[in-house]
């Protein structure tokens, strides 16, 4: 039977919904304003375009491969870094549940009482974050126990997110020209020439370090382009449709998100809608879908209680769509990169239980190890004591972080897999060994900057524990990918040594 190949226009969608994140904007505009549309670009510059390129190069010459980017890390730098960095990668993917699992309850909450509720819950003595924290590892609980029972299905409700995921920038985009027409061209956030798109008003990103620091935020928007390299073997001339798909979504994602950030200014006055306590980064995108729809509320004239009803709707409808994607999100990722991970590695690092599959083709053990990790991360951060705008920064950085330092080994192994022999290369940008050399040399540079400022940045205001949790997730399973390695190859040597000698204690 043949299959249907992926296409480039198919690719192109594919790509653009993995990456685009209606949330990223949000939390740009809350960040920086205006000014955050220049990092993205520059981010795009210097980090997207020449990344995207490099792994449309891997995955061309890695057409066949099953394992994704742990092909890539193998055939480049060996399969003990590929394991290491690999593992990293898949810590990204934890770190994002334990951060996603607290912040689902925001859209929750909006979808049940059009406002984020969630910071005045208390019970039996617990903080809110307490609260959060004990629901979040409910969920991941729960979401575990029906995955391995191969209840997959559930997963199809991520298209019904990705539906609502549409509508919400289809009525994002509208709601917005209609404000600006019903205003007469006026925007809420007043635009002072150039400065405006170089200075933030948010008070905490005024000083260098935060500002660098801020290009991981950009990053983590354009996070997700080498999970494509997980299905090139199902494309259709994937030599040359990777590549191409790359490179055009590339381009769509980078103007998305920089026209999505400029219109947000047309509805939000940042000093009067954010410039609070009660606005953190966990619940900024139905704060600035409410006050969209007040805004066009009172822009069609209606009374301040019909303003602040569509105000209600527009939240509840973001709050609706978010969590459905959420719940559709989870099905698929608290198995997906594990299993692929797990099976396109070498089975002689693992142990049996974690490669086992259970009758319903799951790693139910591997599944249930990775639930305990993210239960524990949970409990220690949401019982650490912090405010609740410290919490979601805390998960915000600690996924950003996470998500950004695997890059760090997939572009520092792109000269040694191009200095790899005997290679099947039929797409190729980078040609000369120098300007590849230079290439790699800068967008690394711009990731350990990133990384580097979103370490030191809390550091320098005296916030140990926002710095600790910030910068723990990629060293903590770096280190124990390694000793894991170190483990499993004394263990194969004692039981190599039995077999060839098996009278020596």
């Amino acid at each position: 039977m043949k299959r249907n190949k992926i296409k480039t226009s198919g690719l192109v969608l594919m790509i653009i919904s993995t990456i685009f994140g209606f949330a990223n904007t949000t939390v740009a505009y809350e960040q920086m304003g205006y000014a955050s549309i220049i990092w993205y670009a520059l981010a795009a510059v210097f980090f997207l375009l020449p990344s995207s390129l490099m792994f449309a190069e891997y995955g061309a010459t890695f057409k066949d491969a099953h394992g994704g980017i742990y092909s890539w890390l193998a055939g480049s730098i060996g399969e003990e870094w590929a394991f290491i960095g690999t593992f990293i990668w898949l810590s990204s993917w934890i770190i994002w549940m334990t951060s996603t699992a607290s912040k689902v309850w925001i859209p929750f909450s909006t979808t049940l009482f059009g406002s984020d509720k969630t910071q005045s819950w208390g019970i039996l003595g617990l903080s809110s974050n307490q609260v959060i924290g004990i629901l979040a590892i409910f969920w991941i609980l729960t979401i575990t126990w029906f995955a391995v029972r191969g209840m997959d299905s559930i997963a199809r409700i991520a298209s019904i997110g990705g539906v609502f995921t549409i509508l919400l920038n289809v009525l994002f985009g509208v709601a917005s020209l209609l404000i600006l027409y019903l205003s007469g061209g006026h925007f809420a956030q007043p635009i002072h020439g150039v400065t405006s798109f170089i200075q933030s008003p948010n008070p905490q990103f005024q000083s260098p370090v935060t500002l660098i620091s801020f290009i991981v935020y950009a990053v983590f928007a354009y996070a997700g382009t080498e999970s494509m390299g997980g299905v090139t073997d199902n494309m259709d001339k994937p030599e040359k449709t990777f590549p191409r798909g790359l490179i055009i979504s590339a381009v769509v994602i980078t103007l998305g998100y920089s026209l999505t950030i400029f219109l947000w200014g047309i509805s939000t006055n940042w000093q009067k809608v954010l410039g609070n306590d009660q606005v953190n980064l966990g619940n900024i995108t139905y704060v600035l879908m409410n006050n969209l729809g007040y805004a066009l509320g009172e822009g069609f004239h209606l009374s301040a209680a019909g303003s602040a009803f569509l105000g209600g709707l527009f939240a509840r409808f973001a709050g609706l769509g978010m969590f459905i994607g959420y719940v559709g999100s989870f099905f698929v990722l608290v198995y997906s990169p594990l299993k692929s991970f797990i099976m396109g590695s070498n089975p002689n690092f693992w142990p049996k239980r974690m490669t086992r599959l259970n009758k319903k083709g799951m790693p139910a053990f591997a599944m249930w190890t990775q639930a305990a990790v993210v239960v524990v991360i949970i409990f220690f951060v949401s019982f650490g004591g912090s405010s609740a705008q410290q919490f979601y920064v805390i998960l915000t950085n600690m996924g950003n972080i996470s998500t950004s330092f695997p890059y760090l080994f997939l572009i520092a192994a792109f000269p040694f897999f191009k200095r790899k022999q005997n290679l099947d290369r039929p797409f190729e940008i980078y040609t000369n060994r120098h300007w590849t050399d230079f290439i790699v040399g800068v967008v690394l540079f711009v990731l350990a900057a990133g990384i580097g400022f979103t370490a030191i940045a809390p550091v320098l205001s005296h916030d140990y524990q926002t710095a600790f949790w910030t910068v723990i997730g990629p060293i903590f399973f770096g280190f124990v990918a390694w000793a894991f390695l170190q483990y499993q190859n004394r263990k194969k040597t004692r039981s190599r040594n039995w077999i060839e000698d098996p009278d020596n204690d």
